[in-house]
């Protein structure tokens, strides 16, 4: 595994966890398709979020929200689909895409959450 994937891993992981903390509950983790990949896939009451982990260690690089560009998006939400697709039993589930920020040092990093961050139609 490489380096930037291994910290990747670990910080998909954190956020989780800390996700967790703020009431969600987690579904899937790196949810792979030819398409696009989801970082997170969790439950906030019963919405199932897609939650897109980035990480900025220096806030000169601009926050993590900045680096979703439209052709992120639409990458985000062919995955979605696929995983909806693959998963009937959340057909009818209210959905929404969330970016959470991630900052600082790695051991103990910073969290941004946007909740709603994008529509799929905008």
């Amino acid at each position: 595994m490489s380096e930037t994937r291994a910290v990747g891993d670990a910080l998909e992981a954190a956020t989780e966890r800390w996700l967790v903390t703020q009431g969600l509950r987690p579904l899937a983790r790196q949810v792979r398709f030819r398409l696009g990949e989801l970082d997170l896939v969790m439950l906030h009451d019963e919405v199932l979020v897609f939650v897109e982990v980035r990480y900025r260690a220096h806030a000169g690089h601009g926050d993590g929200i900045d680096s979703i560009t439209r052709a992120k998006r639409s990458k985000l939400v062919r995955a979605a689909s696929l995983f909806l697709q693959s998963q009937p039993r959340y057909a009818n589930t209210p959905c929404r895409f969330d970016v959470v920020a991630a900052s600082g040092a790695l051991d103990a990093p910073q969290f941004e959450w946007i909740r709603d961050a994008f529509r799929v139609d905008g």
